[in-house]
């Protein structure tokens, strides 16, 4: 009888796992072509990759999983430094290796949404466990 319990309780886990990675993937792919669009408006949102990928994990798992968001805020950095490199390559060199190596020289505003990004994805990655409950009248 516990097997079946214990059984049952980590296929739930998985399962809200898997959802929430889903969700980080559909909302990070989302976001990511909506910053490209808003680049070529002439506006600047690095935030808003990391912003979305969270924000679809966090719509899809249904308990609060610190392994998804942990991983959904280094996912949401390696997305926001991805974006910067496709949408403003360095001119010197555009390859994303040149890129990573020299990731200390973007402008500090670059640096702060990207990071703002990365601990969004991560926040909201959270999902529903850290929502206040409903109030019963």
């Amino acid at each position: 009888m516990d097997e079946a319990i214990a059984t049952k309780s980590e296929a739930g886990v998985i399962l809200n796992a898997t959802r929430g990675l889903l969700g980080a993937a559909v909302g990070g792919a989302a976001a990511y072509f909506v910053t490209g669009w808003i680049v070529r408006q002439g506006f600047y949102a690095m935030a808003l990759p990391g912003f979305g990928l969270g924000l679809g994990a966090g719509l899809l798992v249904t308990k609060r999983c610190m392994g998804v968001a942990i991983v959904c805020g280094l996912l949401a950095l390696a997305l926001g430094l991805f974006t910067e490199w496709m949408n403003f390559p360095f001119v010197r060199d555009a390859s994303l290796g040149y890129f990573l190596r020299h990731v200390g020289e973007l402008r500090p505003l670059t640096l702060i949404l990207i990071g703002l990004g990365a601990v969004a994805g991560y926040w909201f990655a959270l999902g529903a466990g850290r929502r206040l409950p409903a109030r019963t009248v």
